[in-house]
């Protein structure tokens, strides 16, 4: 914002010092006798600047009461990136509190510290977190992924656990539209670019096309990272007089305000936002990464944090509030890389690749030292202080000095109106009577095996490095989760994101439990046991009741799956403001979910694997088409309700299939999602490109809810709950036999083999014909 801060750069302006700053006295100036911040602004420029960071007339208002004076434009930048949507969580903490987030399994739940962790058992434990960066990518797609990347991964090895894998949930429009495209190839270069040059594998994710992603990008990144259970590291301020020390990149200009960006709508107008856009270097993240961990492990830092959204403003108030204190700072000694940086601009850069230490009082040089090595800055700019105060100085002269409660706990909170939206008794409406029946449903397997959301996304996932650590067992795409070795241990991590926006749009509280649902089958799949979640929730406007009403119904619905399958949410990430000059996205919950495989049998893959194997799905089919890809695709329409969400009887299908797996039986697993059954087995045949095979299935054998099911709901209805395995004939029976037992509808419905898909009496394709098709879609 330089048209509103120019007035300013004279007063606030740093002149002369190595750090291009006013030289500092010898002796520091005991805060006692520092003088109470004096505002030198016109009420009118700070009230401006406040506008800037969305703040109203009645929040400025608190802001001076707070504080009982006038407020220095500092101070207004401070209170208005702390208190923003991003960082605060105004407007979704009420309902975010709802969610089950203790369990036998968790070490650290949500909220607490930069990341959840959950134990894995003999001594290991994997912190993981899911974070948006969709505004940024929206105006400046490269640097707006990578930064999304860069930021997540410093949010695991904050914990002190080493990051091992990334996975990427990605929301854009038709990718035949130029701009679409333009962003799509801009995000997956960002990844690629930061990702394989920091050396952390991305092995994962998925990636869903419809039109209202179209001018607003959904750009999810999850990053998984191991450690042991005994050192998890903390974000809390500990030891008066302990030193505070800055460690990593320079301070520059780039992300200043990109905390208020995330808090406030795209428009026509947003590409000027592209300064609010931080700039990544990987090779220093790298280097931080290793110095970082190098670092914790001396048992020398007491609090660690990383500068993120509000950069230096979040990381002092948040630590010295996680630990009852305060935190005083001098901006003059933050390394920076412009001239006339003012102590506004410092302390709400989003500057890349910084962190914020808290060291044992004779520790500091032996980490400045350690830093250096890495070819990292590591100076001290402050000392914790015990008066619950975040203060800041220019060298003598006080810029800053706010309560940290007020900053944190006492930041507003909103019990915004909700309201049912009026559009969803419109399109839950779909008689299925005035839905036509095509008469080529082979073609209609073509067309969907090749839209954009189905397709193989070898084109994007072939950009990124998913070998580097040598951890990953299962390619991309062979799967239905990814899946990472632990060294040393007879077991598996298993992880995977997943959600539909078109469900939450027709029903966010069913949408919601679906992509919960979804991503426990997912694991299971891969034989892995779920264990935690962690979830991105993109929504539009929160000011909008119809808004809140969609986020207020989706956060019931995944709080209930969630104590169904036991499995808590152990952090996250709230984005508003998703919306654009058309109207609001798809509401569109993420879920980041891991698991652990255990025994020897190890990982199960999708695809199937030998002539003769049967083919058998468990789960029923029931007539539901609303909100499918088929009725997208093939009839133009976002209508209907979504499946039915019955969680007793997923959390059934989850201990089969985990039992299954460990026992040995199976040899291929894959989940009925998009395009349904139909889909399902032609995905089976081809996923291999080395080891594609045909399959013989007879339609009548499907197990249904009902006595008739129309024949397109059948195949490509996409009912929750099912999925497709593959078994030797010896272990047919005690498979089919297990799942009497237990009460999971199953059926043998033929057997692979052939260069055919035949689904007897409706569809006969070569299966060469479904593999060009499929991986056509998005090249």
């Amino acid at each position: 914002m330089p048209d509103l801060l120019a007035p300013t750069q004279r007063k606030f302006g740093v002149r002369s010092s190595e750090f291009g700053g006013r030289k500092r006295s010898k002796r520091s100036t005991p805060h006692s006798a520092l003088r109470i911040p004096h505002s030198t602004e016109s009420p009118e420029l700070l009230r401006r600047v406040a506008k800037s960071h969305n703040l109203t007339d009645e929040t400025y208002a608190r802001i001076v009461k707070v504080l009982g004076r006038q407020p220095t434009i500092t101070e207004v930048g401070i209170f208005g990136v702390e208190w923003s949507e991003h960082c605060s969580y105004c407007s979704s903490k009420v309902y975010l509190k709802t969610f089950p987030t203790k369990g036998r399994q968790v070490l650290v739940p949500a909220g607490k510290e930069n990341a959840g962790v959950v134990d894995l058992g003999e001594g290991q434990a994997v912190a993981f977190k899911i974070e948006s960066h969709n505004h940024p990518s929206a105006v400046e797609p490269v640097q707006g992924a990578a930064t999304g990347v860069g930021g997540i991964i410093r949010d695991i090895f904050t914990m002190g656990a080493r990051p091992i894998a990334l996975l990427d949930a990605l929301r854009f429009g038709p990718p035949q539209d130029r701009r679409s495209r333009f962003l799509l190839e801009g995000v997956v270069k960002g990844i690629a670019d930061y990702g394989n040059a920091v050396g952390v594998p991305t092995v994962g994710g998925d990636i869903a096309f419809d039109q209202t992603y179209r001018d607003n990008p959904l750009v999810n990144v999850m990053c998984i990272g191991l450690l042991a259970s005994r050192t998890i590291a903390r974000a809390a301020a500990r030891g008066v007089g302990n030193p505070v020390l800055y460690v990593g990149s320079s301070t520059g200009r780039d992300g200043l305000g990109g905390a208020s960006f995330a808090s406030r709508e795209l428009s026509e107008g947003s590409d000027a936002d592209r300064p609010a856009v931080q700039i990544g270097d990987p090779f220093a993240e790298k280097c931080l990464i290793e110095a970082t961990l190098e670092a914790l492990a001396t048992g020398e830092v007491i609090g660690i944090q990383d500068m993120g959204a509000a950069g230096l403003t979040c990381s002092t108030s948040e630590m010295a509030a996680r630990g009852g204190l305060g935190i005083e700072i001098d901006v003059l000694r933050v390394p920076r890389r412009e001239a006339g940086m003012t102590p506004y601009d410092i302390m709400l850069s989003e500057s890349q690749e910084r962190m914020l230490l808290i060291v044992k009082r004779d520790a500091v040089t032996r980490i400045t030292r350690l830093f250096a090595r890495w070819r990292l800055q590591a100076v001290q700019i402050g000392r914790v202080t015990g008066d619950g105060r975040l203060r800041v100085r220019e060298g003598e002269q006080v810029v800053a000095d706010i309560p940290v409660g007020a900053l944190t706990d006492g930041a507003p909170m909103y019990q915004r109106p909700v309201r049912r939206p009026s559009y969803l008794a419109k399109v839950q409406h779909l008689p299925l009577a005035r839905v036509p029946q095509p008469k080529d449903l082979g073609g209609v397997l073509r067309r969907l095996i090749a839209s954009p959301t189905i397709a193989n996304k070898s084109p994007v996932f072939e950009q990124y490095d998913h070998m580097v650590q040598t951890s990953t067992v299962v390619l991309p795409g062979r799967a239905d989760a990814a899946v990472l070795r632990l060294k040393g241990a007879a077991r598996w991590l298993a992880a995977t994101t997943d959600g539909s926006g078109r469900f939450c749009y027709l029903d966010p509280y069913v949408g919601g439990q679906l992509a919960v649902a979804e991503a426990a089958r997912n694991l299971v799949c891969v034989g892995a046991r779920p264990l935690a979640i962690t979830d991105c929730l993109n929504f539009g406007n929160p000011e909008d009741p119809h808004i809140m009403w969609q986020f207020k119904e989706c956060v019931r619905g995944i709080g209930e799956a969630c104590r169904a399958f036991e499995t808590p949410v152990t952090g996250g990430n709230v984005s508003f403001y998703n919306e654009h000059p058309g109207g609001a996205i798809n509401p569109t919950p993420v879920i980041g979910m891991i698991g652990v495989i255990e025994g020897e049998s190890g990982p199960v893959t999708a695809s199937f694997k030998d002539e003769g194997d049967a083919i058998v799905v468990l789960g029923q089919t029931r007539e539901e088409l609303g909100g499918s890809e088929y009725l997208a695709v093939i009839h133009g329409r976002k209508q209907g309700v979504p499946p039915r969400a019955d969680l007793r009887a997923e959390r059934v299908l989850q201990q089969l299939m985990v039992q299954a797996a460990r026992a040995g039986w199976l040899k291929s697993a894959h989940d009925c999602s998009e395009g349904g059954l139909a889909v399902a087995l032609a995905e089976s045949c081809i996923m291999d490109p080395d080891r594609a095979r045909g399959a013989a299935v007879i339609g009548s054998r499907i197990p249904l809810a009902a006595a008739r099911v129309r024949p397109d709901a059948l195949l490509f209805g996409e009912s929750a709950g099912r999925i497709v395995l593959s078994c030797a004939r010896f272990y047919l029976e005690p498979l089919l036999e297990l799942a009497n037992r237990v009460g999971v509808p199953a059926a043998e419905l033929g057997r692979v083999g052939g260069p055919r898909l035949t689904i007897t009496p409706w569809i006969e394709e070569p299966v060469e014909t479904l593999s060009e098709a499929w991986r056509s879609g998005l090249s």
